[in-house]
């Protein structure tokens, strides 16, 4: 996803929001939600163009993915946390907000191929945990994990009917995600938020603008990465 392709995401976005709770609408809210949603993550749609995660993921090194902390201006996390996070989001709001169902993070061996102990959200981490994160993430695990909580995604969304868009969050939902430590009490008020929204508040944030606002900061840190490595490469010839 170059430059012209996210700027048309974000206007492709904007439409989405002034639909998506019209119930006359449904049939094309959910085919432009799932081709929204496609274009973020890797290769999950069926139109065979590469997602902005595919164009994170090429020719990153290890070192990249897991340098912690950054010198971003707008974040200090390693691109694994940004990759990892914007699932976890997406996992307990699609599936225990919206759906009423387990998350993918609960299936057998999900979170042991990431090799990480952390079950919440991934806000409010200390130091130390983002630094145990970027070292022991398993990235082929997170990369499974991303793709099927994309997939689940979009069988959530296929199963949509109208008018459901307009349905707010169940408060019974809202705590199971506290009592499971999807959300951990220092980051009570992320479910606050999320107490207040309407399933289609929750496709329009989290669900494709939070993952597109993580691609970007995670796509920064790549490119000063990248840059700093050139120049220091060119300094010693």
């Amino acid at each position: 996803m170059n430059s012209t392709e996210r700027k048309t995401w974000n206007e492709e976005h904007k439409r989405l929001t002034a639909m998506i709770l019209v119930p006359s609408e449904h049939r094309e809210t959910v085919s432009l939600l799932l081709r929204l949603h496609s274009r973020l993550h890797a290769s999950v749609g069926e139109d065979g163009l590469a997602g902005y995660e595919d164009t994170l993921l090429l020719n990153i090194t290890e070192d990249t993915l897991r340098r912690y902390p950054v010198q971003s201006s707008d974040t200090r996390n390693p691109v694994v946390w940004h990759l990892w996070h914007s699932a976890r989001i997406e996992d307990i709001t699609m599936n225990m907000l919206v759906a009423g169902s387990r998350q993918v993070l609960e299936e057998d061996g999900m979170q042991n191929a990431m090799r990480i102990r952390f079950f919440h959200s991934g806000n409010e981490m200390t130091e130390e945990e983002m630094a145990e994160l970027s070292r022991e993430m398993q990235v082929e695990g997170l990369l499974e994990y991303r793709r099927a909580v994309a997939q689940r995604t979009r069988e959530i969304l296929e199963a949509m009917e109208p008018g459901q868009f307009r349905r707010k969050v169940e408060p019974e939902r809202i705590l199971r995600i506290r009592e499971q430590g999807a959300v951990t009490p220092q980051a009570g008020w992320l479910a606050d938020y999320w107490s207040g929204k309407t399933v289609g508040g929750l496709m329009l944030m989290p669900a494709t603008r939070h993952h597109f606002v993580h691609l970007n900061k995670a796509m920064r840190i790549k490119g000063a990465l990248q840059r700093a490595a050139k120049e220091k490469r060119t300094r010693r010839t």
